[in-house]
Protein backbone atom coordinates (compact mmCIF):
# COMPACT_ATOMS: atom_id res chain seq x y z
CA UNK A 1 0.00 0.00 0.00
CA UNK A 2 1.13 3.55 -0.66
CA UNK A 3 0.63 4.45 3.00
CA UNK A 4 2.98 1.65 4.06
CA UNK A 5 5.59 2.83 1.57
CA UNK A 6 5.24 6.39 2.83
CA UNK A 7 5.76 5.20 6.40
CA UNK A 8 8.83 3.27 5.29
CA UNK A 9 10.33 6.31 3.59
CA UNK A 10 9.58 8.58 6.56
CA UNK A 11 11.34 6.10 8.84
CA UNK A 12 14.35 5.98 6.54
CA UNK A 13 14.75 9.74 6.47
CA UNK A 14 14.16 9.96 10.25
CA UNK A 15 11.48 12.61 9.95
CA UNK A 16 10.32 14.31 13.15
CA UNK A 17 7.88 17.11 13.81
CA UNK A 18 8.90 19.27 16.80
CA UNK A 19 6.79 22.08 18.27
CA UNK A 20 9.10 25.11 18.37
CA UNK A 21 6.96 28.21 18.77
CA UNK A 22 3.55 29.70 19.17
CA UNK A 23 1.64 32.91 19.61
CA UNK A 24 -1.80 33.96 20.78
CA UNK A 25 -3.18 37.44 20.15
CA UNK A 26 -6.31 39.58 20.09
CA UNK A 27 -6.89 42.73 18.06
CA UNK A 28 -4.57 43.67 15.22
CA UNK A 29 -1.17 41.99 15.36
CA UNK A 30 1.83 41.11 13.21
CA UNK A 31 4.79 38.80 13.71
CA UNK A 32 7.96 38.92 11.61
CA UNK A 33 10.99 36.69 11.93
CA UNK A 34 13.76 35.01 9.95
CA UNK A 35 13.18 31.34 9.21
CA UNK A 36 16.05 29.35 10.67
CA UNK A 37 14.86 25.89 9.62
CA UNK A 38 14.88 24.41 6.13
CA UNK A 39 11.42 22.93 6.55
CA UNK A 40 8.76 24.19 8.91
CA UNK A 41 5.01 24.45 9.05
CA UNK A 42 2.68 26.92 10.68
CA UNK A 43 -0.79 25.87 11.78
CA UNK A 44 -3.73 28.21 12.45
CA UNK A 45 -5.34 26.73 15.55
CA UNK A 46 -8.02 29.43 15.72
CA UNK A 47 -8.80 32.77 14.13
CA UNK A 48 -7.35 33.77 10.78
CA UNK A 49 -4.19 35.38 9.43
CA UNK A 50 -2.25 36.27 6.30
CA UNK A 51 1.13 34.64 5.76
CA UNK A 52 3.80 36.18 3.52
CA UNK A 53 7.29 34.90 2.77
CA UNK A 54 10.07 35.41 0.25
CA UNK A 55 9.83 33.94 -3.22
CA UNK A 56 6.04 33.72 -3.17
CA UNK A 57 3.84 36.31 -4.84
CA UNK A 58 1.13 37.66 -2.55
CA UNK A 59 -0.01 36.33 0.81
CA UNK A 60 -1.70 33.11 1.88
CA UNK A 61 -4.96 33.41 3.81
CA UNK A 62 -5.00 30.98 6.72
CA UNK A 63 -8.34 29.94 8.17
CA UNK A 64 -8.90 27.87 11.34
CA UNK A 65 -7.16 24.51 10.96
CA UNK A 66 -5.15 25.54 7.89
CA UNK A 67 -1.44 24.77 7.66
CA UNK A 68 1.30 26.44 5.60
CA UNK A 69 4.39 24.32 4.93
CA UNK A 70 7.36 26.65 4.41
CA UNK A 71 10.16 25.08 2.36
CA UNK A 72 13.65 26.64 2.39
CA UNK A 73 12.50 30.24 2.89
CA UNK A 74 14.52 32.95 4.65
CA UNK A 75 11.86 35.13 6.31
CA UNK A 76 8.22 35.05 7.28
CA UNK A 77 5.49 37.51 8.23
CA UNK A 78 2.14 36.56 9.72
CA UNK A 79 -0.50 39.23 10.27
CA UNK A 80 -3.99 38.91 11.70
CA UNK A 81 -6.77 40.46 13.71
CA UNK A 82 -8.93 43.49 13.12
CA UNK A 83 -9.44 46.94 14.60
CA UNK A 84 -8.13 50.49 14.44
CA UNK A 85 -4.58 51.65 14.90
CA UNK A 86 -1.27 50.03 14.07
CA UNK A 87 -0.89 46.30 14.66
CA UNK A 88 0.83 45.06 17.80
CA UNK A 89 4.20 43.50 16.97
CA UNK A 90 4.61 40.04 18.48
CA UNK A 91 7.97 38.31 18.70
CA UNK A 92 7.42 34.54 18.40
CA UNK A 93 8.76 32.51 21.32
CA UNK A 94 11.13 29.82 20.04
CA UNK A 95 12.97 28.72 23.20
CA UNK A 96 9.89 27.52 25.08
CA UNK A 97 6.75 27.27 22.92
CA UNK A 98 4.61 27.05 26.05
CA UNK A 99 5.42 30.70 26.83
CA UNK A 100 3.99 31.96 23.55
CA UNK A 101 0.80 30.00 24.14
CA UNK A 102 0.41 30.78 27.85
CA UNK A 103 -3.18 31.76 28.54
CA UNK A 104 -4.24 31.16 24.93
CA UNK A 105 -7.97 30.73 24.39
CA UNK A 106 -8.87 29.31 21.00
CA UNK A 107 -12.42 30.60 21.38
CA UNK A 108 -11.34 34.27 21.45
CA UNK A 109 -7.71 34.46 20.26
CA UNK A 110 -5.86 34.14 17.00
CA UNK A 111 -3.56 31.20 17.77
CA UNK A 112 -0.65 30.06 15.58
CA UNK A 113 1.82 27.28 16.30
CA UNK A 114 5.10 26.55 14.51
CA UNK A 115 6.50 23.05 14.04
CA UNK A 116 10.02 22.34 12.83
CA UNK A 117 10.48 19.32 10.58
CA UNK A 118 13.74 17.54 11.37
CA UNK A 119 15.25 15.24 8.73
CA UNK A 120 18.53 13.52 8.07
CA UNK A 121 20.57 14.53 5.01
CA UNK A 122 18.77 12.08 2.72
CA UNK A 123 15.43 13.33 3.98
CA UNK A 124 16.30 16.94 3.32
CA UNK A 125 17.05 16.07 -0.29
CA UNK A 126 13.87 14.03 -0.75
CA UNK A 127 11.32 16.17 1.03
CA UNK A 128 12.62 19.58 0.01
CA UNK A 129 12.43 18.52 -3.64
CA UNK A 130 8.94 17.07 -3.18
CA UNK A 131 7.38 20.28 -1.83
CA UNK A 132 6.88 23.76 -3.31
CA UNK A 133 8.27 26.90 -1.57
CA UNK A 134 4.99 27.19 0.35
CA UNK A 135 2.30 24.50 0.46
CA UNK A 136 -1.15 25.52 1.69
CA UNK A 137 -3.10 22.71 3.35
CA UNK A 138 -6.74 23.67 3.78
CA UNK A 139 -8.70 22.38 6.77
CA UNK A 140 -11.94 22.76 4.80
CA UNK A 141 -11.01 19.86 2.50
CA UNK A 142 -12.58 16.49 3.25
CA UNK A 143 -9.14 14.85 3.48
CA UNK A 144 -8.13 17.16 6.35
CA UNK A 145 -10.64 16.00 8.98
CA UNK A 146 -8.00 14.10 10.98
CA UNK A 147 -5.61 17.05 10.66
CA UNK A 148 -7.91 19.25 12.72
CA UNK A 149 -8.14 16.61 15.46
CA UNK A 150 -4.34 16.25 15.65
CA UNK A 151 -3.92 20.03 15.77
CA UNK A 152 -6.41 20.40 18.62
CA UNK A 153 -4.72 17.66 20.63
CA UNK A 154 -1.30 19.27 20.21
CA UNK A 155 -2.69 22.63 21.32
CA UNK A 156 -4.38 21.08 24.36
CA UNK A 157 -1.13 19.45 25.45
CA UNK A 158 0.89 22.63 24.89
CA UNK A 159 -1.47 24.70 27.04
CA UNK A 160 -2.81 22.18 29.55
CA UNK A 161 0.22 21.89 31.80
CA UNK A 162 -0.52 18.23 32.45
CA UNK A 163 1.86 15.57 33.71
CA UNK A 164 3.96 14.18 30.85
CA UNK A 165 3.03 17.00 28.49
CA UNK A 166 6.53 17.25 26.96
CA UNK A 167 6.39 13.59 25.93
CA UNK A 168 2.83 13.97 24.62
CA UNK A 169 3.76 17.08 22.63
CA UNK A 170 6.52 15.16 20.85
CA UNK A 171 4.11 12.36 19.93
CA UNK A 172 1.37 14.71 18.78
CA UNK A 173 3.92 16.70 16.78
CA UNK A 174 4.79 13.51 14.90
CA UNK A 175 1.15 12.67 14.21
CA UNK A 176 0.38 16.22 13.15
CA UNK A 177 3.24 16.13 10.64
CA UNK A 178 1.89 12.89 9.18
CA UNK A 179 -1.62 14.33 8.89
CA UNK A 180 -0.25 17.47 7.22
CA UNK A 181 1.55 15.37 4.60
CA UNK A 182 -1.50 13.17 4.04
CA UNK A 183 -3.78 16.16 3.59
CA UNK A 184 -1.30 17.86 1.28
CA UNK A 185 -0.97 14.78 -0.92
CA UNK A 186 -4.77 14.55 -1.24
CA UNK A 187 -5.26 18.25 -1.99
CA UNK A 188 -2.33 19.29 -4.13
CA UNK A 189 -1.00 18.81 -7.64
CA UNK A 190 2.26 17.24 -6.56
CA UNK A 191 5.47 18.10 -8.42
CA UNK A 192 7.43 15.18 -9.92
CA UNK A 193 9.28 13.28 -7.21
CA UNK A 194 9.16 10.39 -4.78
CA UNK A 195 6.09 11.69 -2.92
CA UNK A 196 4.06 11.80 -6.12
CA UNK A 197 5.42 8.42 -7.20
CA UNK A 198 4.31 6.75 -3.96
CA UNK A 199 0.75 7.94 -4.51
CA UNK A 200 0.48 6.94 -8.19
CA UNK A 201 -1.90 3.98 -8.49
CA UNK A 202 -0.55 2.78 -11.84
CA UNK A 203 3.08 2.78 -10.76
CA UNK A 204 2.41 1.28 -7.33
CA UNK A 205 2.92 -2.40 -8.30
CA UNK A 206 6.32 -1.66 -9.84
CA UNK A 207 7.44 0.56 -6.95
CA UNK A 208 6.34 -2.12 -4.49
CA UNK A 209 8.61 -4.64 -6.23
CA UNK A 210 11.59 -2.29 -6.00
CA UNK A 211 10.91 -1.53 -2.35
CA UNK A 212 10.43 -5.13 -1.24
CA UNK A 213 13.28 -6.67 -3.26
CA UNK A 214 15.82 -3.88 -3.78
CA UNK A 215 18.68 -6.30 -4.45
CA UNK A 216 17.04 -7.83 -7.51
CA UNK A 217 18.26 -6.54 -10.90
CA UNK A 218 14.89 -5.21 -11.97
CA UNK A 219 14.60 -4.62 -15.69
CA UNK A 220 12.27 -2.25 -17.46
CA UNK A 221 10.29 -5.12 -18.96
CA UNK A 222 9.56 -6.73 -15.57
CA UNK A 223 8.55 -3.47 -13.96
CA UNK A 224 6.35 -2.49 -16.91
CA UNK A 225 4.66 -5.90 -16.81
CA UNK A 226 3.92 -5.49 -13.11
CA UNK A 227 2.26 -2.16 -13.86
CA UNK A 228 0.34 -3.69 -16.80
CA UNK A 229 1.89 -1.19 -19.22
CA UNK A 230 4.12 -1.28 -22.26
CA UNK A 231 7.81 -0.57 -21.75
CA UNK A 232 7.56 2.80 -23.47
CA UNK A 233 4.40 3.90 -21.65
CA UNK A 234 5.80 2.78 -18.31
CA UNK A 235 9.14 4.52 -18.81
CA UNK A 236 7.43 7.76 -19.90
CA UNK A 237 4.96 7.73 -17.03
CA UNK A 238 7.61 6.90 -14.44
CA UNK A 239 9.83 9.76 -15.57
CA UNK A 240 6.88 12.16 -15.59
CA UNK A 241 5.64 11.15 -12.13
CA UNK A 242 8.89 10.43 -10.30
CA UNK A 243 11.06 12.96 -12.12
CA UNK A 244 13.64 10.27 -12.90
CA UNK A 245 13.93 6.93 -14.75
CA UNK A 246 13.06 3.71 -12.87
CA UNK A 247 16.71 2.63 -12.60
CA UNK A 248 17.63 5.94 -10.97
CA UNK A 249 14.75 5.59 -8.51
CA UNK A 250 15.89 2.05 -7.66
CA UNK A 251 19.47 3.18 -7.09
CA UNK A 252 18.38 6.02 -4.82
CA UNK A 253 16.14 3.67 -2.88
CA UNK A 254 19.09 1.34 -2.40
CA UNK A 255 21.17 4.23 -1.11
CA UNK A 256 18.50 5.14 1.46
CA UNK A 257 18.51 1.54 2.69
CA UNK A 258 22.30 1.55 2.75
CA UNK A 259 22.45 4.71 4.86
CA UNK A 260 20.05 3.24 7.41
CA UNK A 261 22.05 0.00 7.59
CA UNK A 262 25.29 1.90 8.09
CA UNK A 263 23.74 4.17 10.74
CA UNK A 264 21.92 1.56 12.76
CA UNK A 265 23.96 -1.63 12.50
CA UNK A 266 27.38 -3.17 12.11
CA UNK A 267 26.83 -4.86 8.76
CA UNK A 268 29.99 -5.20 6.72
CA UNK A 269 30.17 -3.11 3.56
CA UNK A 270 30.73 -6.17 1.36
CA UNK A 271 27.66 -7.93 2.73
CA UNK A 272 25.58 -4.79 2.31
CA UNK A 273 26.75 -4.42 -1.29
CA UNK A 274 25.69 -8.00 -2.06
CA UNK A 275 22.32 -7.60 -0.32
CA UNK A 276 21.53 -4.49 -2.37
CA UNK A 277 22.39 -6.12 -5.68
CA UNK A 278 25.85 -4.73 -6.44
CA UNK A 279 28.37 -6.99 -8.15
CA UNK A 280 31.22 -5.91 -5.89
CA UNK A 281 32.03 -3.86 -2.85
CA UNK A 282 33.88 -1.34 -4.98
CA UNK A 283 30.88 -0.88 -7.29
CA UNK A 284 28.67 -0.25 -4.29
CA UNK A 285 31.18 2.14 -2.70
CA UNK A 286 31.44 4.12 -5.94
CA UNK A 287 27.64 4.39 -6.21
CA UNK A 288 27.33 5.34 -2.54
CA UNK A 289 29.95 8.08 -2.75
CA UNK A 290 28.34 9.47 -5.91
CA UNK A 291 24.97 9.72 -4.16
CA UNK A 292 25.95 10.63 -0.58
CA UNK A 293 29.27 12.42 -1.14
CA UNK A 294 31.44 10.19 1.07
CA UNK A 295 32.42 6.53 1.14
CA UNK A 296 30.29 4.05 3.13
CA UNK A 297 32.92 3.71 5.85
CA UNK A 298 33.39 7.46 6.11
CA UNK A 299 29.62 7.89 6.34
CA UNK A 300 29.39 5.32 9.13
CA UNK A 301 32.28 6.92 11.01
CA UNK A 302 30.74 10.38 10.73
CA UNK A 303 27.35 9.21 11.99
CA UNK A 304 28.85 7.24 14.88
CA UNK A 305 31.03 10.22 15.76
CA UNK A 306 27.96 12.44 15.92
CA UNK A 307 26.29 9.86 18.15
CA UNK A 308 29.36 9.62 20.40
CA UNK A 309 30.27 6.12 19.25
CA UNK A 310 33.20 5.93 16.85
CA UNK A 311 33.56 2.14 16.64
CA UNK A 312 33.68 1.17 12.96
CA UNK A 313 33.36 -2.35 11.57
CA UNK A 314 35.26 -2.78 8.28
Amino acid sequence: MASDQLSEVLDLVEVRGLLTGGLAARGRWVSRAPVQDLLKFFAMVSGSARLTTDGVGGSIELEPGDVAIVNNRSWLEVEGGAGDGPPRVIVPVEIDPHLGLAGADRHTDDVVIGVRVDLNQAGRTLLLQALPPVAHVRASAAAASSLRTSLDRLFDEATGGRLGSAFAIRQHGQLLLLEVLRAYVDQAELPPGWLRALTDERLRPAITLMHTEPGKPWGLQELARAAAMSRTSFADRFRTVAGMPPVTYLNRWRMLLAQRALRDGDVRVGSLASHLGYASESAFSTAFKREVGVSPLRYRYRVREEQGNVTVVV
